[in-house]
């Protein structure tokens, strides 16, 4: 008798369970291997579905695959994911077995449970064991046993697993700090190359197709850096390659250069605005993959507007789109993953979860939002990502934009990344923050700055001097008055925002008068910021005088030089990557960049502002009494470490991400050793003995209560350019290779919008759903050339039909 794990939906060709499993066990192997955990992944992929192999089961599948108009039997019914989470429970999870077989069974045990939805607490605020409760507790019945026999039988004989076991167990002993913050990271690791392999190998089977070729990485990395190589050659012949400015970059740059020949660690790039970054942390990353074997280098930014300009730069000069990948986004909407989504048969819903990008480019672009994710929230989307950032050069992009909640957890992060991952980090930004001056502090290396001499190099890139206007505040009306009256001699004019209704007001108050007016907003998809950043260009390049008004999107990296900007008071670093927009190229000898007082911003709510804009009013007050101190620069070195030494100490309580809904800090949650666990200490309590198990956290609940951005947003792809064409496409798609594809061009036409838009426009009858409500899709007419997401409905787009 064949046992089915797979029905394919074209021709109703079956996968057996062993197929499965055992295809399942190499590939997670193989992605385990690059941790020294082959085997310990490899046992995840060979019980993950143990489950398959009960007559429930397979008369289930069976029903569904080729008798489907039998509703004996409903999707969820059979419990198939326990099983083998329960049998390395029970043989290796007893009193004659060690202290290492016990963690070895708690940490697959989890990864198998939790295949088709989120790792499960080991002991959760309701001082219950999710996992006990699923691998000692719930009974299977008789037909447990029989799987049992079937897999011992089929797959892999009694004493054969019990020996690849003890490898397994050997495996996990070099890990032998195993705290609880390690365990964490490990336990996520295994998860992430089990959830991985199991949806690559389904897919291969669903597409009929091999393994693809594995790529080269030495020799792409080493082509792509004699084309940089060749590009900045260029530059030295350029006419002003011999300028003072020129001299700098390129000495910058070779310092990176024989910066990467040390071994991997998290270093700081500290280049000073308009010192070319970009092009230095690529010839890093790029040597140093080499010379260490790295097979990926991965950039993460704040914003996505940041990914669009770098990726085509890098582009550009690599000479390949091919094997860049921009992620800004996940455009499909959560698929609610709980226990038994996937019974075997492959929906288009199943499609949608193979589809799913893993990180797999040897060059990738991607967002703040995104890396946390991968690490810490819900959804196998993310974690799926996790085993791929190991053996890889990250470059942080403007690393002070670490969202202030998420700053234990990015640190725990990316520690876990140079110890265990085997990657190295360059945290790139003109104005560094002290990480490792928190709680849970960042293992920068000592010595670690690739910039020699950074006083009198950032001495000798100054563009601006910044003009302290606090003293008089102003409202829009005062705002507009005095732009108006001053815009024309300032030439382009940039005006920078703390919030998205102040900026679309005075966008509003401005764009009837007498100069161009522009207005850039997250609102607004990423093809559609490009297209405006062009124009923005090329009126930059031409000299003419006008007005750009927008929020903090445009600060972190977005390479435009204006010759006057003005700045909504908030933290320094933020006043001093708006200076980074004047001036930006040094056209002139200096230029001023303006901070005001703006009284109809509303940041009462907006904690991190409100507290960065305080720290940054007493900064300004002691410059004006003794500059000296500040080496008589606000964007100083000394002048950011004091701020951001005092911004850490007003915000300590925040930076552990406290969840309200538990009255617990996330990384107490994740991370707390059982004597500072209360859940420990009330089971104990509660049940008159102690937990029985070496973990103790409770993952499920951290991931269910974490979200990078407060309120929870959802891609919408808008009708701008080719966003209807690519909806078309989706909807008669049929290949998961195809919908790959066309999930990354739709990144670059959807807006991530709040629930509470949402919403209001579901109302209006604005968003249509597709692929069973996994993609939504904007109408027409609420999407507007001016603002992006239109939630009046009143836009007309008839411009917009190329």
């Amino acid at each position: 008798m064949k046992y089915i794990a797979h029905v394919r939906e074209s021709d109703n060709k079956i996968q057996t369970v062993q197929e499965h499993l055992l295809g399942v066990k190499r590939l997670a192997e193989t992605f385990g291997e690059k941790l020294g955990l082959k085997h310990v992944s490899g046992l995840a992929g060979l019980l993950h579905d143990l489950g398959k192999y009960t007559d429930t089961f397979q008369k289930y599948i069976n029903q569904v695959a080729f008798h489907p108009e039998s509703n004996e039997m409903k999707r969820g019914d059979v419990d198939h994911s326990t099983a083998g989470g329960k049998l390395l429970f029970s043989m290796f999870h007893n009193q004659e077995s060690s202290a290492h077989e016990k963690l070895l069974a708690e940490i697959v045990g989890n990864t198998i449970i939790s295949h088709h939805s989120n790792l499960h607490d080991y002991i959760s605020p309701e001082i219950q064991s999710d996992y006990l409760r699923r691998v000692k507790d719930k009974d299977l019945g008789e037909e447990y046993s029989l799987a049992v026999e079937r897999f011992f039988q089929r797959v892999m004989k009694e004493e054969e697993f019990k020996q690849y076991v003890s490898i397994a167990v050997n495996e996990l002993k070099q890990f032998m700090d195993m705290s609880p913050t390690q365990s964490f990271f490990l336990t996520k690791y295994i998860f992430s190359c089990l959830i991985d392999a199991d949806r690559t190998d389904t897919r291969q089977f669903e597409e009929q197709s091999e393994n693809v070729q594995e790529l080269h990485h030495e020799e792409l990395f080493a082509s792509y850096y004699q084309k940089l190589m060749n590009k900045l050659d260029s530059f030295k012949k350029h006419n002003k390659g011999n300028n003072q400015i020129n001299r700098l970059r390129q000495k910058m740059s070779e310092q990176c250069d024989l910066f990467a020949e040390k071994p991997s660690g998290i270093y700081t790039l500290s280049i000073p605005t308009g010192g070319g970054k970009t092009l230095a942390s690529l010839r890093y990353a790029l040597k140093h993959a080499q010379k260490f074997n790295k097979q990926r280098i991965i950039y993460v930014v704040p914003f996505t507007t940041i990914i669009e300009q770098n990726a085509q730069e890098v582009r550009t000069i690599l000479e390949d789109g091919s094997h860049i990948l921009e992620h800004h986004s996940n455009v499909i909407d959560e698929i609610e993953e709980n226990d038994e989504l996937s019974d075997g048969v492959i929906t288009m819903r199943e499609k949608l979860k193979l589809a799913r990008d893993n990180w797999d480019s040897p060059i990738i672009f991607t967002t703040m939002v995104q890396f946390l994710n991968v690490f810490y929230a819900k959804g196998n989307r993310n974690t799926r990502r996790l085993h791929n950032l190991s053996h890889s050069v990250l470059v942080f992009d403007e690393v002070q934009k670490v969202p202030t909640k998420c700053v234990s957890l990015f640190n725990e992060a990316v520690n876990f990344l140079k110890k265990d991952a085997h990657s190295s980090i360059l945290l790139c930004t003109a104005t560094q923050p002290t990480l490792e001056n928190v709680n849970h502090f960042l293992l920068k290396n000592r010595d670690g700055e690739i910039v020699q001499n950074l006083s009198e190099v950032s001495k000798a890139f100054k563009r601006v001097d910044i003009i302290d206007r606090t003293d008089k505040s102003m409202n829009n009306n005062q705002l507009t008055e005095w732009i108006e009256s001053n815009a024309e001699s300032w030439g382009s004019t940039l005006v920078i925002l703390n919030t998205k209704s102040v900026v679309k007001e005075l966008y509003e108050k401005l764009k009837n008068g007498p100069l161009p007016v522009y207005h850039l907003s997250t609102s607004m998809c990423a093809a559609h910021r490009k297209e405006i950043l062009s124009e923005v260009r090329k009126l930059l390049k031409d000299k003419v005088p006008f007005i750009c008004v927008t929020t903090q999107l445009i600060e972190a990296g977005v390479d435009v030089s204006f010759k006057c900007v003005i700045r909504s008071s908030a933290g320094l670093d933020s006043i001093a990557q708006a200076a980074g927009r004047c001036n930006r190229h040094g056209e002139d000898a200096v230029r001023d960049v303006y901070v005001i007082d703006h009284t109809d911003e509303n940041i009462s709510k907006l904690k991190e502002i409100k507290t960065g804009k305080e720290i940054t009013g007493n900064v300004l007050s002691r410059y004006s009494k003794k500059a000296d101190e500040y080496d008589r620069s606000l964007l100083s070195q000394i002048a950011m470490d004091e701020y951001f030494r005092h911004y850490f100490q007003r915000m300590e309580a925040d930076l552990n991400y406290y969840i309200p809904q538990v009255d617990k800090e996330m990384t107490k949650l994740l991370m707390a050793t059982r004597k500072e666990s209360d859940y420990v200490h009330a089971y104990k309590k509660k049940y008159k003995t102690g937990l029985p198990l070496f973990l103790t956290g409770s993952y499920k609940t951290a991931a269910d209560h974490f979200q990078v951005i407060d309120q929870l947003t959802t891609s919408v792809i808008v009708p701008y350019g080719e966003g209807k064409e690519i909806i078309t496409q989706l909807n008669s798609v049929e290949r998961v290779e195809d919908l790959s594809k066309l999930f990354k061009q739709a990144q670059q036409y959807t807006v991530n919008l709040y629930s509470q838009a949402l919403k209001q426009l579901k109302q209006e009858n604005a968003i249509v759903p597709h692929m069973e409500g996994a993609i939504y899709e904007l109408r027409e007419n609420w999407y507007s050339e001016d603002y992006g997401v239109d939630l009046k409905g009143e836009s007309d787009m008839g411009f917009m039909s190329f």
